[in-house]
């Protein structure tokens, strides 16, 4: 697949694959739970065009554990008995797609800057949260999801976060 760009709907929440003008791959996610918006510390998700900065946890499995953009030492996989364990926990699994806004003012430099917010599009074991806002800003997706996701886009890919 050439020419590709993402689209995430915060209305809808869903992440469309675009190809051209041929939407290629559609995927539910679950964006910030506390609404949408740009000011750093919000737990808000951002507007406007962003693109693939970084791809973090190429060839780790799936389920990984992500802390601090490394495979978490103390908990690298996330389990059944670890989801009991740390049920409010803020899980980043499988992948990591770090965005970084192109629009000064609105999601880069200064306050609203989305790249030092580290929003991410990334994996969560929280599949029922899927379709609904429930992140701390990032954009979640299913393991299996964001590994094909992943997988599918080059660095530098255009993504697109609107109402």
């Amino acid at each position: 697949m050439g020419n590709l760009r993402l689209s995430v709907d915060l209305s809808t929440q869903r992440l469309t694959v675009w190809e051209g003008e041929r939407v290629a791959k559609q995927y539910l996610v679950s964006t910030g739970a506390n609404g949408i918006g740009e000011i750093q510390g919000s737990g808000c998700t951002p507007r406007g065009r962003h693109r693939v900065r970084a791809k973090i946890g190429a060839g780790a499995p799936a389920g990984t554990v992500f802390r601090g953009r490394r495979v978490a030492r103390e908990l690298p996989l996330c389990t059944a008995e670890a989801l009991a364990a740390f049920p409010d926990r803020d899980w980043i699994t499988s992948r990591i797609l770090w965005l970084s806004g192109l629009e000064p003012g609105r999601n880069r430099l200064g306050c609203v800057d989305s790249m030092r917010r580290y929003i991410y599009i990334h994996g969560t074991p929280h599949r029922a949260e899927l379709g609904r806002p429930a992140s701390h800003g990032c954009i979640r997706m299913a393991d299996a999801d964001v590994i094909e996701l992943f997988d599918l886009v080059p660095l530098g890919t255009q993504v697109d976060l609107h109402e």
